[in-house]
């Protein structure tokens, strides 16, 4: 049961990875202007629709908290932190419930289209999704490892939606036969992947460099039992071929060809959410 929850996590994430990746490049561009972002202009109504559906996605998630989550399953173990006070009273059941009904709120409200209309509305929506969406990974995926943290984990799965984002919108653009300014596209994403790239691997450097008990829980498992592969193929998918295939300027500027590697990095991002959340499973957990 627990393992299909997972599953059903990491799948809702990247979906709603998608949706607020596209609004994140939309927001930018009605912040920057450019001829750029005339696909997310087409795409961001499209996905509107689809939110309300989405936030309903997540009520397997709130209904299976207690067979998903270590601290619902066992609050005993909250109790072996150093300093349980707070830990216990932000990861009670009813208070996580209601921030998962403030989370899908707040989600609904910035992703409504009139929020595209001035820069102030999209300034403000970008800096809501922020944090609206720092708070979310860290209760719904941060928390499978009670007890471990990273300042830098918010930044790290945003970067990760930004780029399935904008993959999506390129390759519905070229789909579709939009004109669209291709190599600005490709070098968004490039971008994108690079942003993700530094994220992420200064998480780890820092926490490796540190090798304390209560932060080296989330990379434990993450580094033993086969997923030292998965990590292994993440880098590859996500960072090494995106990277040296957007870098030519014929790639970039061929609809064609950049279509097949936004569909290539949608498939990564897809991958990075199960190993995002399946390994968790696994993980050790921190009582120091």
């Amino acid at each position: 049961m627990r393992w299909l929850l997972a599953l059903w996590l990491a799948a809702w994430w990247w979906g709603l990875g998608l949706v607020l990746g596209a609004y994140v490049n939309a927001w930018m561009h009605r912040l920057t202007g450019g001829g750029w972002g005339a696909p997310f202009v087409v795409l961001v109504p499209r996905l509107a629709r689809a939110v309300p559906w989405l936030l309903l996605a997540l009520l397997p998630v709130a209904l299976g908290t207690g067979a998903l989550y270590p601290w619902a399953a066992d609050r005993a173990w909250l109790d072996t932190l150093a300093h349980p006070a707070f830990p216990s009273a932000w990861l009670s059941q009813p208070f996580f419930t209601i921030r998962l009904l403030v989370y899908a709120a707040g989600w609904w409200l910035i992703t409504r289209p009139r929020l595209l209309a001035t820069k102030g509305r999209a300034a403000a929506a970008l800096a809501a999704h922020a944090l609206l969406t720092s708070l979310a990974a860290v209760d719904l995926l941060m928390s499978l490892v009670p007890g471990w943290y990273s300042t830098a984990f918010g930044l790290v799965v945003m970067s990760v939606q930004a780029l399935s984002g904008a993959a999506l919108a390129t390759l519905l653009a070229a789909r579709s036969g939009l004109a669209a300014p291709w190599r600005d596209l490709g070098n968004l994403q490039l971008m994108w992947v690079m942003s993700w790239a530094y994220l992420a691997f200064m998480q780890f450097l820092i926490i490796w460099a540190e090798n304390l008990p209560r932060e080296i829980a989330w990379y434990l498992p993450r580094l033993s039992d086969g997923w030292q592969y998965a990590a292994l193929a993440l880098v590859i998918v996500q960072l090494v071929l995106p990277f040296l295939a957007l870098l030519p300027r014929r790639v970039k500027d061929d609809p064609a060809r950049l279509r097949w590697v936004s569909a290539w990095l949608l498939a990564a991002t897809a991958f990075d959410a199960l190993w995002t959340v399946l390994p968790s499973l696994a993980a050790v957990g921190v009582r120091r």
